[in-house]
């Protein structure tokens, strides 16, 4: 098998980066989650090679934490999904996982009011 080379003016994907979009994906697809977010600076992001910025992951150097900001829905046990989400993500990668709970989203399907 041989690798492709990334379309022209986009870089291709390193292992790190396609951690980082599968643990955004991961997170997203969490019941309790309602977004990703920045945090409260908006700098829990990542930069990836040709693309925009994916907000709401940020993977450090091998022995720092993988931090997550979340929106969650109101109508979930915060405590739980937290703990679940950081088991999900250590599963991944072990080492510490920091979840930050941005904020709480009400209303139908967390539209907010």
């Amino acid at each position: 098998m041989t690798d492709s080379p990334a379309p022209a003016g986009r870089a291709a994907a390193s292992p790190d980066d396609m951690f980082v979009e599968t643990v955004a994906a991961l997170v997203a697809a969490h019941p309790a989650v309602a977004r990703l977010d920045g945090g409260r600076f908006g700098d829990v992001a990542t930069y990836l090679p040709g693309r925009r910025r994916l907000v709401g992951v940020r993977v450090g150097e091998p022995g720092e934490p993988v931090e997550i900001a979340v929106v969650v829905l109101g109508d979930r046990p915060i405590p739980q999904a937290v703990a679940e989400i950081r088991s999900a993500v250590a599963a991944l990668r072990p080492g510490p996982v920091d979840v930050t709970v941005s904020d709480i989203a009400v209303g139908p399907l967390g539209d907010g009011p």
